[in-house]
């Protein structure tokens, strides 16, 4: 093949594969109207001019294939320090004129919360007051079904007003009276032995301030007393004593005698007489009607006290 290229051959057939591509075999048909694939065709040949490149050759990074054109190179911007944002992704308000006003913290509120305690009692109430109301409404209105269930009408009841004299309704009793239990002067007791009246300390109940004294072992003072039934009795005895303790005996009846304390409840100072009233007891079980006592000093007993009075109680009591 000579070198040179006198234009006779079409270029699709400078490409052995051509017949492969559409337009390489529409080439076979039909006369040539371009270059072939999509590329320009060649020009025309001329006399005497030289055929020009089928490729149409260009500078070494003339052709561009669908690029963009090339921007002009900037610098990249220096870096900035270590823990500070580039500038090209700081925000806009950081730049010089757009600063933002800051707005100040808002103080801490102080005082209570809202009161939750106190909302929770409040509702309670209410629930309760309403339950209260509906439980009323139910029992008004089962009353007055009730009351047409048996044609009648509820009403009030009248008050009632007390007896003016409320004895008068009242079953007479069928029990006697009860008398009183006697009650004697020791002035007015039989005396025995040693045992005397004197009026001296006062403060005794006695006629004229009359009392007995005992004065020693033998002195006693005796009476007889009635009761209407049989049973046990206290004998209350009023006495004083010279701020000191003192005893004497009972005797009820024919039963052995026993003591008597006479002791200083009063807490009298020694000597003192007037002081030292205070009273005492002892138990005796009677018969029913009269009965006979004695109050002695025996043997023994620190009889260094003077008596006032004697009475009796029902039943066995003490101080």
């Amino acid at each position: 093949m000579a070198a040179g290229n006198d234009g006779a051959n079409k270029p699709e057939d400078d490409d052995p594969f051509g017949y492969l591509y559409a337009d390489g075999q529409a080439a076979a048909g039909r006369a040539s109207q371009g270059g072939g694939y999509g590329y320009p065709g060649p020009a025309p040949a001329q006399p005497g001019v030289p055929r020009t490149s089928y490729n149409q050759v260009r500078t070494v990074g003339e052709r561009q294939y669908g690029q963009q054109p090339a921007q002009p190179y900037v610098p990249p911007q220096q870096q900035a320090p270590y823990g500070q944002p580039h500038p090209q992704y700081a925000a806009p308000e950081t730049y010089p004129g757009n600063e933002r006003p800051r707005q100040a913290p808002m103080p801490p509120q102080r005082g209570r919360g809202p009161n939750t305690k106190g909302l929770l009692i409040g509702a309670v109430a209410v629930v309760a007051v309403v339950v209260a109301g509906i439980t009323a409404a139910i029992i008004g209105n089962q009353n007055g079904e009730k009351g047409q269930a048996t044609g009648t009408t509820p009403t009030a009841s009248a008050p009632v007003t007390p007896s003016e004299d409320p004895s008068a309704s009242a079953e007479p009793s069928t029990e006697p009276p009860k008398a009183d239990l006697p009650k004697q002067d020791a002035a007015t007791l039989t005396l025995g032995g040693m045992a005397t009246v004197g009026k001296d300390i006062k403060g005794a109940k006695g006629p004229g301030g009359a009392y007995v004294s005992l004065n020693g072992v033998g002195g006693s003072a005796s009476w007889t007393v009635d009761v209407p039934e049989a049973g046990d009795y206290t004998l209350k005895i009023v006495y004083s004593v010279p701020g000191k303790d003192a005893d004497a005996m009972l005797t009820v009846n024919s039963s052995p005698p026993y003591k008597v304390n006479m002791k200083n409840y009063a807490l009298a100072p020694a000597g003192d007489w007037e002081k030292g009233w205070t009273t005492t007891y002892g138990y005796a079980t009677l018969d029913k009607g009269s009965n006979s006592l004695k109050i002695s000093c025996e043997q023994g007993n620190s009889c260094e006290a003077i008596i006032d009075q004697v009475y009796l109680v029902e039943g066995k009591v003490g101080q």
